[in-house]
């Protein structure tokens, strides 16, 4: 029987090896330190954290996520150690919250290595504190117990390093933060936290893996319409204002400028339709495309594609998680055996051997089992989901391509990719970012660890680099109505002319790619301006006194070959686009190797960070907002010998023009 514990309850532990599964509503850090008997902890290689994931009998998690799990083997722990203290702390990100009062309260279950839950413990109380040691694993008269704590700290990770005695606790938690802020720049941002009406429908012939005890999970799509203006979760977009609107004017607006989705409404969704009858007695309901919530068939697929992304990479996890526990387990048997001296004449040993492999295969086979039936249902979702995707949700080898018409409004998503891991390779996710961009994108020309990557020198790894970036454009060109997205192209050395060349002769750019340092200047020096006036307009609550010369539509400037050509002041110029371009529709996508700015040294971290990095050819470096799985990503690619893309191109133009959609 589970456990509930109030803050300073305790209870005995009845086995070792333990998982302590964490659930909140925003990214939080997780860790934990190991004290002796008074809780001191000494020195910084006694404490686990996303920077230092391993210690001997603790490994936590390698990022801020929603949800954690952190194994603990209390028999391995090192000698001397009395206390395992397990620790939230919330990022220093941009736009997240502050304090652990702005969100739901953490949930915290103690269980063992299979899932079944010992104890659990929820943090209520919370206020102003942004960081809290949760719970303690603790030795008494040899017997191990878990006891509540939820001791918050305000002055956030330091301050509760600190007071466990840990040396130079400021200058640790500045290096944990830095770990979390690189793993933050390499994780997909989850969709909108999930309103109580917005869960992902589940049939009862298919259970949808949980963690925490089935507490409700973060980062889950959402199915409402919260008020206008406002993003599902009942909150503006990240780095957006609240009087954004997505529609930009023919004419200088005479209201408040305002960039939210034109289909926001305060009413609840109407249902998702009903699941296909069963196949047969006994057998699972069939799948249906758009089997979740919203308001129209692309929010519901948008909804249904983030629900199969976070049950793949559940079940994925739920599966290495019995792979680990299985292995532990052989190891710790045949440790057993091995140490005792009679176990080595004879035939005992041998038999012992036998035996730990046998259940550790019998443990693992099972767990493929059930993995194995998730992937099926996931792929046969996917089956009946992917023909039914609408033109920004599709990839370039999908026949609604062939039909396409410049859209009248702006879809909710655009698909930029797919994701994969290596237990499901045939399994493929469409990668959906929010429209507008909350986040520029920076394609990697420099070299990756993908097999796929290897064989290229720079120059042809650089060739993909900007024809993906061509591609991206396109997309994001097709799915905005006429007129209502501008693409500029600094291209200081003229080296990705090829590259750009389809959209060059389809006449869809706002001007000719420009080049050398006064191309530089000139076009960086034109966006910052249209920033600056609009963040005036939008504090002085005075749209209408923008100049008739700005233009209105959301901006896109394409950079390639960067550092070329640009000096100091562009280089801060490109900076301040990053960081306060996206809440007023000036976004970026550059083509770059890091390793061609390294002479930037550090002022360029922050750059690269605010970037979604992608990679012109498959590479395992995405992670979910999850449980973190390192994720291969795929770009789109037009099918060979196809036209698709000048066909878009052509019709984009023409509507620009005037001319047919």
């Amino acid at each position: 029987m589970t456990a509930e514990l109030v803050r300073g309850q305790n209870h005995v532990l009845p086995q070792t090896r333990l998982e302590i599964r964490i659930s909140a509503e925003a990214p939080v850090v997780a860790g934990a330190t190991l004290g002796d008997e008074h809780g001191i902890v000494h020195g910084m290689e006694r404490i686990a954290h996303p920077g230092s994931p391993q210690l001997p009998g603790l490994e936590v998690s390698r990022q801020a996520a929603a949800d954690h799990r952190l194994a603990v083997d209390l028999d391995a722990l090192p000698e001397g150690v009395h206390r395992v203290t397990v620790l939230l702390a919330l990022p220093l990100e941009a736009g997240g919250p502050a304090r652990f009062g702005a969100v739901a309260a953490p949930f915290v279950a103690v269980t063992g290595p299979e899932g079944t839950e010992i104890a659990t413990f929820t943090l209520t109380g919370l206020d102003s504190e942004s960081a809290v040691a949760a719970l303690e694993l603790y030795r008494r008269n040899g017997a191990w117990k878990v006891r509540a704590v939820g001791q918050g700290y305000a002055g956030g990770l330091a301050a509760m390093l600190a007071d466990q005695g840990v040396d130079r606790a400021a200058e640790l938690a500045g290096s944990i933060q830095e770990a979390v802020a690189r793993g933050l720049a390499r994780s997909v941002s989850p969709p909108p936290p999930r309103t109580p009406e917005g869960d992902r429908v589940r049939h009862p012939a298919r259970p949808a893996p949980t963690q925490g005890g089935g507490q409700p999970q973060a980062g889950q799509p959402p199915a409402g319409q919260p008020p206008a203006g406002q993003s599902p979760a009942g909150q503006p977009p990240v780095g957006a204002p609240a009087d954004r609107q997505s529609e930009a004017p023919a004419a200088v607006p005479s209201g408040p400028i305002d960039y939210a989705h034109p289909r926001r409404q305060s009413a609840a969704p109407p249902p998702p339709p009903p699941a296909a009858p069963p196949a047969g007695p006994g057998q699972p309901a069939q799948p249906v495309a758009g089997d979740a919530t919203g308001w129209s068939m692309d929010e519901r697929l948008y909804n249904q594609i983030w629900g199969m992304f976070e049950d793949l990479a559940r079940a994925t996890a739920a599966y290495r998680s019995a792979v680990d526990f299985a292995e532990s387990r052989m190891d710790q048997e045949l440790e057993r055996t091995l140490s005792d001296p009679r176990s080595r004449i004879g035939g005992t040993g041998d038999l012992a051997r036998e035996q730990a492999r046998a259940k550790r295969d019998e443990l693992t086979g099972r767990a493929r089992e059930a993995l194995d039936r998730d992937l099926g249902q996931l792929a046969a979702e996917s089956a009946v989901v992917e023909p039914a995707l609408p033109a920004p949700y599709a990839g370039w080898d999908n026949p609604v391509w062939h039909a396409y018409r410049v859209p009248m409004e702006i879809p909710m998503a655009l698909r930029i990719g797919d994701l994969h891991l290596p237990e499901s390779a045939a399994l493929r996710i469409p990668l959906l970012v929010r429209l507008p961009l909350e986040r520029g994108i920076w394609i990697d020309s420099g070299r990756t660890g993908s097999e796929a990557a290897a064989p290229t020198d720079d120059d042809q790894s650089h060739r993909p680099a900007m024809e993906s970036a061509v591609l991206h454009a396109a997309r994001l060109l097709a799915v905005y109505p006429a007129g209502e997205f501008s693409v500029h192209v600094i291209d200081p050395a003229g080296s990705g002319s090829a590259a750009l060349a389809p959209l060059v002769r389809s006449g869809v750019l706002a001007g000719p790619p420009a080049s050398g340092a006064g191309g530089v200047s000139s076009v960086l020096a034109q966006l910052t301006r249209r920033v600056d006036l609009v963040q005036m307009a939008i504090r002085a609550g005075a749209a209408d006194s923008l100049p008739p010369d700005l233009d209105p539509a959301e901006q896109l400037l394409i950079v390639n070959d960067f550092p070329h050509g640009f000096d100091d002041r562009a280089v801060n110029q490109l900076r301040y686009l990053a960081d306060e371009g996206p809440s007023v529709g000036v976004h970026l996508l550059m083509v770059a190797d890091r390793e061609d700015a390294s002479s930037f040294g550090p002022v360029l971290d922050p750059l690269w960070r605010s970037l979604l990095r992608i990679t012109p050819v498959a590479d395992d470096h995405l992670a979910d907002p999850w449980v973190g799985h390192a994720w291969t990503y795929e770009p789109l690619t037009v099918p060979p010998g196809s036209r698709v893309l000048d066909l878009v191109l052509d019709r984009v133009a023409a509507a620009r023009s005037g001319g047919p959609r």
